[in-house]
């Protein structure tokens, strides 16, 4: 495994020097590289316009379904770009065909916006959801995972690296329950995407959700979205245009047969040319580096809070990631940013209603995120909790 050369990747992230950006999960600073690639087609809309731009970069669009397959190990008739995660989900989610009676197992550190498709489609098609109890270490237990099953479950939907806590689910490991089961299996993958290789044959999801703005370092506005080849056709999209279906006579229409059929025609061009450079920057650094060294500072941070006198690291799970969450007694968590902010230090801060279950069943009311990144320096990680001591 090659090392991540440090000044390197801070030299090819403008501006990462004037400040600390412990966002990452939120939004990450986005390589030059990226930047460059967003700013030069939109210098060539602003030229040509927005129509003659896209037949001029048509290699270059294609070439975003080859470099995400060969980011998640499929193929590039397997993607779809989506403007956003979210939305990606969604159009995998509400494809799946419910009805009264069936089943959706998730996880109680699943996301707010998850868990609200969740309901609606309950209250929509009387289909119950069940949450999946924690184990001892603050994952989804893989064993009460696997006595929750019955022939009822239509739907595994699981978050890999959720909105807080620092934990990263054991993927892999239901996908070996659910395609024992002959389960459909829906991977949130937003926040672990970037920060970990992510190999979707070894998962063994069927749909795996993303997004740029995150720890892939692309344009906000973009996402993408992988649907197994031998599941496409028999899913749905619960919206279609002239680009994911063909009108074919006055009363009849047919759906593409890859993964395209889950996009729309209108998109962010400039996003989709951006996002691709992301993802093969990202290639170029090397996944099992990157995971390497986030995982060595997020360590580093935790450490170094439980250090500070009255700060309480809120951390689950056997394997962590570089999302760290924490609290200090006598000062709000908003208030703490804020104060981080006045310093030109970037934290976020998640509050109950992002993860209600997980939250309500921790008494947490709202908490500091910090997540860092590759380009972060352990002098950051430093200079962080001093100021944080203060």
């Amino acid at each position: 495994m090659k090392e991540i050369n440090l000044a390197k990747v801070r030299a090819e992230t403008k501006h990462c020097g004037d400040l600390i950006h412990f966002n990452n999960a939120g939004a990450s600073l986005p390589p030059d590289c990226v930047v460059d690639a967003v700013i030069r087609h939109l210098q060539l809309e602003q030229k040509v316009g927005g129509y003659r731009a896209e037949e001029f970069a048509v290699e270059q669009i294609s070439a975003f379904y080859d470099v995400f397959a060969q980011l998640l190990n499929c193929t590039p008739q397997e993607i779809a770009y989506v403007e956003n995660a979210t939305r990606a989900w969604d159009m995998a989610f509400y494809s799946v065909p419910f009805k009264s009676g069936d089943r959706i197992l998730t996880a109680a550190a699943e996301y707010a916006s998850n868990y609200l498709a969740f309901l609606q489609v309950s209250k929509r098609y009387n289909v119950q959801v069940d949450v999946v109890p924690n184990d001892a270490d603050g994952q989804l237990s893989l064993e009460a995972l696997q006595n929750m099953i019955d022939d009822r479950v239509k739907l595994i939907a699981i978050t890999h690296v959720p909105t807080n806590g620092g934990l990263v689910n054991p993927a892999e490991e239901v996908g070996k329950i659910a395609n024992a089961q002959g389960v459909l299996y829906l991977l949130d993958a937003c926040q672990s995407v970037g920060q970990m290789p992510i190999d979707v044959e070894k998962i063994g999801c069927d749909m795996l959700a993303g997004t740029g703005r995150k720890f892939l370092r692309g344009p906000r506005g973009t996402g993408f979205l992988y649907i197994r080849q031998n599941l496409i056709e028999s899913l749905e999209p619960p919206f279609i245009d002239l680009h994911s279906a063909t009108w074919v006579t006055k009363d009849t229409y047919t759906l593409r047969n890859d993964a395209k059929r889950f996009e729309n025609w209108e998109s962010y061009v400039a996003g989709r040319i951006g996002l691709a450079e992301a993802a093969r920057y990202a290639l170029s650094i090397g996944l099992d580096a990157i995971e390497k060294r986030v995982k060595n500072l997020g360590k580093k941070l935790r450490e170094e809070l439980k250090t500070i006198p009255n700060v309480s690291v809120h951390d689950l799970g056997i394997d962590k990631c570089g999302i760290v969450t924490f609290t200090r007694s006598g000062e709000k968590a908003t208030a703490i940013q804020q104060r981080l902010l006045s310093h030109d230090i970037n934290v976020s801060v998640s509050t109950a209603d992002y993860a209600r279950i997980d939250m309500d069943s921790r008494g947490l009311d709202e908490i500091v995120r910090a997540s860092v990144h590759y380009f972060n320096s352990e002098d950051e990680i430093q200079r962080f909790c001093e100021f944080l001591s203060k």
